[in-house]
């Protein structure tokens, strides 16, 4: 049973999260012989103050 879970940091409508979810589910499907409905996909939308690189923020970054 998988889970893939996928952080962004952008926001996707609910037509680009379904799409999104139906390819990881068929990739992971096509690599783990996993049927589509044992295999979950979570996906979290982080705010760009939740998320830094090189140690800062991208909400501080130029």
């Amino acid at each position: 049973m998988p889970f893939i879970r996928i952080d962004i940091a952008s926001k996707l409508s609910k037509e680009q999260k379904a799409l999104l979810a139906e390819k990881i589910t068929e990739a992971v499907g096509s690599v783990t012989q996993a049927p589509a409905h044992v295999t979950y996909v979570i996906i979290n939308e982080l705010e760009h103050e939740d998320i830094a690189v090189g140690g800062k923020l991208l909400t501080d970054r130029a």
